[in-house]
């Protein structure tokens, strides 16, 4: 088992300073017991920044709760390195711990697996990594959580764009430490019914509009997805109800119900070929798009990703949820999500990373970033 302070202690010191000599998974418990729920970031941004000030061979940008820190060293190709420092909610899941399950060494808590121990990784790489083989450019971005006009590596890109010249990029989102290439798109939208109002004890007087997305539910619970091979990974969608509401009063006839649908789509399609496919799907109904985000194709035919698969050993498989790859992808960058954590246990109240996975990440992006001068 790792030796640590009690989590008294590591809170205590976590607060005081980002110490990024320590080990890459002492450095995830000292992030993860910083709290930095979306829109709560700037404390943590803050001692990233401090904890990089020192780095000469670094030049640091900041854009609100984002710190950019890139290197200058007449590389002939440029590698972006992200990941984003919020989380969601705590549940009675901080402060950190370890435990062991299966003879398997873990650390517990809110933000391990999404994303700390990979942003732990790239912070302590960041520091270490005086002479790479390639010139980096790192990026901790707040916002990722919530809706994407917050994005901080949205932002980032709009305000300063310079920032995004590379040839390709890796985003530190859980993936077993493996590599997932592209993402799949994402879209929610409201499907309205309509009815007309009367008092319930003469109902005959009106149209119930709850009734009426009985058949939006029908379809949703009839609808097969598809799995859809795109540059040689299969990925697969989903179309389902996340929310659903409607009603006036007791005693009232409701003449409006919505049900909140969610469409993960495979990135061969475009927003717009979903957005039209959900109106093949829901004729007739008035459907209102609320979120959109474009998916992002593998990539992995670009020459950098080949020689990162090849340097991490790893067997390509897709990204079934939305990720900040599909950025990179926009701006014509090849990218894949790569970091320690199972993503099922993303969000969970049970999250936790396998210290070996948080190790292996990093031994492998450290190879292959110090191989021999490209």
């Amino acid at each position: 088992m790792p030796q640590t302070s009690s989590p008294q202690e590591h809170t205590a010191s976590s607060t005081a300073g980002l110490d990024l000599t320590r080990s890459s998974v002492e450095i995830t418990r000292m992030l993860c017991d910083i709290p930095s729920v979306s829109g709560h970031e700037t404390t943590l941004a803050d001692l990233i920044e401090q904890a990089l000030t020192d780095c000469a061979h670094l030049e640091i940008t900041r854009d609100g709760d984002t710190i950019a820190a890139r290197t200058r060293l007449g590389r002939a190709q440029r590698v972006i390195i992200a990941g984003h420092i919020d989380t969601v909610p705590v549940n009675h899941n901080l402060p950190t711990r370890f435990e062991t399950e299966n003879d398997v060494d873990y650390l517990w808590g809110r933000g391990t697996v999404d994303m700390k121990a990979g942003v732990a990784v790239q912070l302590k790489l960041a520091r270490e990594l005086t002479d790479p083989v390639v010139d980096l450019t790192w990026m901790w971005y707040d916002h990722e959580e919530v809706d994407s006009s917050l994005n901080g590596l949205g932002r980032l890109a709009r305000n300063r764009p310079d920032l995004f010249t590379g040839d390709f990029a890796i985003l530190g989102e859980p993936s077993n430490s493996q590599v997932e290439g592209g993402c799949n798109g994402n879209i929610r939208a409201e499907i309205r019914a309509f009815g007309r109002r009367a008092h319930s004890a003469r109902a005959w007087m009106g149209e119930n509009a709850i009734h009426k997305v009985a058949p939006i539910l029908a379809t949703l619970a009839a609808y097969v997805p598809r799995d859809v091979e795109v540059e040689g990974l299969v990925y697969r969608e989903g179309l389902n109800a996340v929310g659903i509401s409607g009603g006036v009063a007791g005693n009232v006839i409701p003449d409006e119900a919505m049900v909140h649908v969610n469409y993960r789509f495979a990135p061969s399609r475009t927003a717009a070929e979903a957005i039209a496919h959900l109106h093949d799907v829901f004729p007739g109904y008035e459907i209102t798009v609320v979120d959109e985000s474009e998916g992002a194709r593998p990539g992995l035919d670009a020459p950098l990703a080949l020689e990162f698969l090849s340097a991490v050993g790893a067997e390509a498989r897709p990204k079934y949820g939305w990720t900040d790859v599909a950025r990179f992808s926009a701006l014509g960058i090849p990218a894949v999500n790569y970091g320690p954590g199972d993503p099922s246990k993303a969000h969970a109240d049970d999250e936790r990373v396998a210290v070996a996975q948080i190790e292996e990440c990093e031994r492998a992006l450290r190879s292959w970033l110090t191989a021999t001068k490209r």
